[in-house]
């Protein structure tokens, strides 16, 4: 896996907070919590760039009361984005090792910007656990293009 991320160019071109919120009224002190996580994928084919967008929820008895979701969007070099490109270039192929990266990566920012955003408030002493990127990319992630690249 270290080999195939080592040999793709990219650089973080932003970071966006797509979703925030905290609800006071959802939470309970001393409630179990419950965290649900998620992952969506995004691609611009005439940017060469990668979008990976990570969403917690901390959850008590069913209801949401803390929403986070970040997206960090990746500037890939011509030649890795070439790369990427399948035999008849009607398709981006992001390979698993990859990809898996860049969800870590993005998984870091949010947890920056979790506390970030509740510094100061009696949220800040929820933290993002580790995570298993190897449980939440299980595959490469492909992006069908809607015209040939040539």
């Amino acid at each position: 896996m270290s080999d195939i991320k080592n040999n793709i160019g990219f650089g973080l071109r932003k970071v966006t907070t797509e979703q925030f919120a905290i609800i006071e009224s959802s939470f309970v002190e001393g409630k179990p919590i419950e965290l649900k996580a998620g992952l969506r994928f995004g691609m611009n084919n005439e940017n060469r760039i990668i979008s990976t967008f990570f969403s917690a929820n901390l959850i008590q008895e069913k209801a949401p009361f803390l929403i986070l979701e970040v997206g960090c969007h990746f500037n890939i070099t011509e030649d890795a984005w070439q790369g990427f490109l399948n035999a008849d270039k009607s398709e981006i192929i992001i390979p698993i090792g990859f990809i898996s990266h860049l969800v870590m990566l993005t998984i870091g920012t949010a947890r920056g910007v979790l506390h970030s955003k509740t510094e100061n408030t009696p949220f800040n002493q929820f933290l993002l656990p580790t995570l298993n990127v190897n449980e939440l990319v299980k595959k490469e992630i492909s992006f069908k293009l809607d015209t040939v690249v040539t």
